[in-house]
């Protein structure tokens, strides 16, 4: 996950500030999104039979109980260690993006260095597909990493693009995608819609962090809501239905309220004190004199 300046790893999840000198006050589109519930004890059970059918090590501790315990603890480790690396790739394929986003607007970048990153991780075909989708699309970048604000609502976040495509002003959040067992790159999971319409739905724009200053979000009139999957195979661009925005901005405040609630919850004190037996029944355990 990228580091925008205004943002803050909360025990309340990611929050966002005001400015450099003041705490963070609302939480961000992700961290909203995330009080969605979602169950992964299949996958977190796969990728530990996985890891541990495939271990080399097996064969050996085989009628070893303390070896194989061991083997089966790291084994429950494989699924955090998968998502820590989908991370950080996921982090270097989006700086890549920037990069070459800030390189069209003449401005300062490194995208050599941020290919490179990419080629010394193995992930440098992440890039070509993107240079690709690039030109095939004629992107006219606007503002990369933009931080947007909702105070009406209450929560903030970063788009990875402003863009215009074929005249038409884009909103583009870049996910970083496996590829299947076809050699197509995996589908987009249905939330990136509202993580685009959170987005759109923005009041303001961060001008300046340092001084906390802010502007009118000035690309909230009807943008093209773009879901684009970046794989090693292909780029998918995806566009969100226009018809169905409403219900997933309604789905985005419901769970803004549900983190609200949370908040208030774990702020509001014990939810369980123990009781004591009434006095009678104590005067009633008093053995007799």
């Amino acid at each position: 996950m990228t580091a925008p300046l205004l943002a803050h790893a909360t025990a309340n999840g990611r929050m966002y500030a005001r400015s450099t000198s003041e705490p963070p006050s609302v939480p961000s589109i992700t961290t909203v999104i995330a009080q969605e519930p979602t169950t992964l004890d299949g996958w977190f059970a796969h990728m530990a039979a996985t890891s541990l059918a495939s271990d080399a090590r097996l064969a050996e501790a085989a009628g070893n109980p303390g070896r194989l315990r061991t083997l089966a603890k790291e084994a429950t480790l494989a699924a955090d260690r998968y998502r820590d690396a989908a991370a950080l790739r996921g982090d270097r394929v989006h700086g890549y993006c920037e990069q070459v986003a800030l390189r069209a607007l003449d401005k300062d970048h490194d995208v050599a260095g941020a290919r490179e990153a990419l080629k010394a991780n193995g992930e440098e075909a992440f890039a070509d597909r993107f240079d690709e989708w690039w030109q095939l699309y004629s992107v006219e970048p606007i503002a990369p990493e933009i931080t947007v604000w909702n105070q009406e609502v209450g929560y903030a976040g970063t788009l990875d693009l402003v863009a215009r495509i074929a005249g038409r002003t884009c909103l583009i959040d870049f996910k970083t995608k496996g590829t299947d067992r076809n050699g197509q790159v995996k589908a987009l999971n249905d939330k990136v819609v509202m993580q685009l319409v959170a987005g759109m739905k923005a009041q303001e724009s961060l001008v300046d962090g340092v001084a906390g200053s802010w502007e009118p979000w000035a690309y909230g009139d009807d943008p093209l809501l773009l879901g684009v999957a970046i794989g090693e195979t292909e780029v998918r661009p995806m566009r969100a239905n226009p018809e169905v925005l409403r219900w997933h901005w309604y789905r985005f405040c419901s769970l803004r309220r549900a983190w609200e609630t949370h908040l208030q919850v774990s702020e509001a004190g014990r939810a369980l004190l123990p009781v004591a037996p009434p006095a009678p029944a104590l005067q009633a355990a008093q053995p007799a004199h």
